[in-house]
């Protein structure tokens, strides 16, 4: 469904390699608004602790109070507005590429990729399921306490959350033979994936990889981004910026040759493309590690 683009919410994430965010939301007056009318494209859950509300997701009303969750879809038009004169909430924010894997696999292409492209819809309102309570009260105190590996935690509630929401408040999936023609498409193109994997250095053309898969170029494309949400050259480029994030981070190859190595002969190239995946330039993510290093090795020396 098009929306209106004055609307569209751009959503910065305060940890770009963790693209996950919780806001505390406390709100009071009767009528008062709690958002204006707007969409974005990530994922959201508002989860309400206390009080009364009224959201509304695509011109459709609900009344909510403590304990209900409300499920907003990639692109949904939503507006809040407090019923009490004290209201407490969480919103909790989600790209989901987070969850997806650097090579597809069942569970990308069955869950993550349809709900990515809007081809899988949750219920918005949802009552007294104490599964859900849980998963989110997790990932409320992880945020709160941020101990070591709460990235991991909150990771696994967020796969936790996804699957209780399949199983239960689903409204809108691909029919089911489509979906095992995913999972037949994505054996086949296993060995396509794994052949990108390891030759990131070499050319890859999609002339040469629909050879390999017995397919036209038209129909390798087509079939190629139903299964990773992705063109060829995306996804390409995406495997490739993620081994030389890899690379920076734990070797001490220069930034020429990882350039080389993940198959960038452009240096200039390189340096664009990976600042504008990973939103810092090669130089600052290895200043970055670098320091990091230099301190966790004089921690453990003190």
């Amino acid at each position: 469904m098009k929306r209106p683009a004055d609307l569209r919410e751009p959503m910065d994430m305060p940890d770009r390699y963790f693209p996950i965010k919780l806001h505390t939301c406390r709100a009071g007056g009767e009528g008062s608004t709690l958002f204006p009318h707007h969409w974005h494209e990530h994922m959201e859950l508002l989860y309400f602790e206390s009080g009364e509300a009224v959201i509304e997701c695509n011109s459709m009303p609900y009344e909510v109070h403590g304990g209900d969750l409300i499920v907003l879809n990639s692109n949904d038009l939503h507006h809040g507005i407090c019923r009490s004169e004290q209201l407490r909430y969480y919103a909790l924010i989600v790209d989901l590429s987070v969850l997806q894997s650097p090579s597809p696999d069942a569970i990308e292409t069955k869950f993550i990729v349809p709900i990515l492209q809007n081809r899988m819809l949750f219920q918005h309102r949802i009552r007294n399921d104490a599964s859900l309570h849980a998963c989110m009260n997790s990932i409320v105190e992880e945020f709160k306490g941020k101990e070591p590996g709460y990235e991991l935690s909150i990771k696994s509630s967020m796969y936790r959350l996804l699957a209780i929401l399949f199983r239960n408040y689903v409204t809108e999936a691909p029919p089911q033979p489509l979906d095992m023609s995913r999972r037949k498409n994505l054996e086949r193109f296993t060995p396509i994936f794994e052949y990108i994997g390891e030759h990131l250095g070499d050319e890859l053309s999609v002339h040469e990889l629909s050879r390999m898969a017995g397919l036209s170029r038209f129909h390798f494309s087509r079939l190629f981004s139903e299964l990773t949400g992705r063109t060829v050259s995306e996804y390409i480029n995406q495997i490739r910026i993620n081994k030389a994030e890899y690379l920076l981070r734990h070797t001490d190859m220069t930034i020429s040759e990882i350039a080389w190595a993940t198959g960038y002969n452009d240096i200039s190239y390189f340096s664009r493309t990976f600042k504008k995946h990973k939103s810092v330039s090669a130089s600052e993510l290895r200043a970055t590690s670098a320091a990091a290093g230099r301190t966790e090795e004089e921690h453990w020396m003190a």
